[in-house]
């Protein structure tokens, strides 16, 4: 007889710094196929085109403005607090801050297996990032700033 460990629900608190430089992510739950992170970015974003061979993915802005080109530069959508975009794995994008203040996105993730490569340019080649090309800059908190608490 075979017995199975009953999984938990996961409460979780979405208070994350906010930032004067830079960019963070704060994992706030995960299970074996999902991942809830909050986003923050001080300026920029993602910054070169690539895609989640394996993730199906959505960001729901929280705070600030995200400007999100899918597929290629020239198709550009503007996403404002409440609302969000829902990737499916192998859909290019890149995105940006567009507002004066933080973007704080919730990106919650879903795959059936997490490979070491889930990062990829769109011809297939991995991708950190925290690459030159994904623009990593130091990072530089709001002294006592928080979004969410």
């Amino acid at each position: 007889m075979t017995t199975t460990v009953r999984p938990e629900a996961k409460f979780f608190s979405m208070k994350t710094p906010l930032m004067a430089q830079g960019r963070m992510d704060n994992y706030v739950a995960r299970t074996d196929l999902m991942t809830v992170t909050v986003k923050v970015y001080a300026a920029g974003g993602e910054n070169a085109m690539h895609m989640h061979p394996y993730e199906d993915h959505a960001f729901i802005v929280l705070q600030g403005q995200a400007t999100f080109r899918i597929d290629s530069d020239d198709n550009i959508r503007v996403v404002n607090p409440n609302e969000g975009v829902m990737l499916p794995k192998t859909v290019c994008y890149w995105f940006q801050s567009s507002a004066p203040e933080n973007l704080v996105m919730l990106r919650v993730g879903a795959a059936l297996k997490w490979p070491e490569d889930g990062r990829a340019f769109p011809d297939g080649r991995p991708f950190a990032g925290d690459s030159y090309e994904n623009k990593e800059v130091e990072k530089i908190f709001l002294d006592g700033q928080f979004f969410g608490g």
